[in-house]
């Protein structure tokens, strides 16, 4: 298994939040109206992900996004048996998307192993610590099957976006939703931003010191979890209290209803209040698993810290940059499709500081 902070230090070099910050500004240049879109998120996950192979990567998460479309909109008829053998334009549209993807994945993958075979120097994006880890466990072990497949390192990389990607556009949604509706929240985080990044691109070392934002992330992530639900299934026959868990047996365990559970947070579980975390997350919860937003144990996500990092650079660009507020057009209709998202999307008011 990856540490999760290696993912954080793919980022830390200052240069490369410069690039990710041009992204993000370009999106605002010019422009009145505005739409929270996965575009800053992909280009932080594609260049993380690929490093010098970013077009070929957004090429890959372009593919995916719709990929995701698709499945959505099939999943309106999954339950007619063999569905998904029917020779329909939607599913042959999602057979060709899988394969293409599957083609690009394959061809910067077999660059990048015949680069590790003329003993060149392994680029340090997530593909790269991939296959070097891959590559060292079969020189260990002298064993093609010790180390990860070429199939493995597909799966993950497509993972490592759609986890990346999709999530952390719906917590900077969610976020940005909240913050409107608590304005005197708003202005504590913009403050402390200026205090501490003033007009600047944000660096690895400021945004660690953001305390106020990171506790209204925290909040957020309680309210409204990307991820309202996460499935488990155990490898070998289990019990949980008086009940037998067979293999096979798969556990759906709803991370939002726990998250407004009241005998666990309190009379005011459903209210905006950041402050329950003032204190980090240790003094904030009753008991260990109380707050999972990213899930926890040997599952954990591996990307929390990256996603973390990600929407605080977000928000603070916007934060220095924007006072934001709901359209009055705006209908409130949390959606659990997948991830957590605004059933009728979220128009937002920018004015420009």
């Amino acid at each position: 298994m990856i540490p999760a902070m290696l993912f954080l230090e793919l980022f830390k070099n200052d240069r490369e939040i410069g690039k990710a910050s041009y992204i993000w500004q370009r999106k605002f240049t010019g422009n009145r109206r505005f739409a929270l879109s996965s575009r800053f998120d992909g280009g932080c996950d594609s260049r993380t992900a690929f490093g010098c192979s970013y077009e070929e990567g957004r090429r890959i998460f372009e593919l995916q996004k719709e990929q995701v479309k698709l499945v959505l909109h099939l999943s309106r008829i999954c339950f007619i048996p063999g569905w998904r053998y029917f020779p329909t334009e939607a599913n042959r549209k999602l057979r060709s998307i899988v394969k293409e993807i599957q083609s690009l994945l394959r061809g910067i993958i077999s660059q990048r192993e015949q680069a590790m075979e003329r003993g060149e120097i392994i680029r340090s994006d997530l593909l790269g610590i991939l296959m070097e880890s891959s590559f060292r466990e079969v020189q260990q072990h002298g064993n093609k099957n010790a180390g990860l497949s070429i199939q493995d390192v597909i799966e993950e990389c497509k993972l490592f976006y759609f986890a990346g990607s999709e999530t952390t556009s719906t917590l900077l949604v969610w976020t940005m939703v909240l913050l409107s509706k608590h304005q005197a929240w708003q202005a504590r985080a913009r403050e402390e931003v200026l205090q501490v990044l003033g007009k600047k691109q944000p660096t690895f070392d400021g945004l660690q010191q953001l305390k106020i934002v990171t506790m209204i992330f925290q909040e957020v992530l309680r309210l409204y979890p990307p991820a309202p639900l996460t499935v488990r299934a155990p490898t070998k026959t289990v019990k949980l209290g008086s009940m037998i868990i067979p293999v096979g047996v798969q556990l759906t365990l709803l991370i939002g209803l726990l998250h407004h559970d009241p005998n666990l947070w309190g009379n005011d579980v459903k209210e905006f209040k950041p402050e329950r975390f003032s204190e980090g997350i240790s003094s904030a919860i009753k008991t260990q698993y109380s707050f999972i937003p990213f899930s926890s144990g040997p599952r954990v996500c591996l990307g929390q810290n990256f996603a973390m990092f990600e929407a605080k650079m977000a928000l603070a660009m916007i934060l220095q940059h924007f006072s934001f507020e709901l359209s009055s057009s705006y209908l409130h209709a949390p959606f659990p499709i997948i991830t957590l998202q605004p059933q009728y999307g979220v128009p937002l008011i920018l004015r420009k500081l």
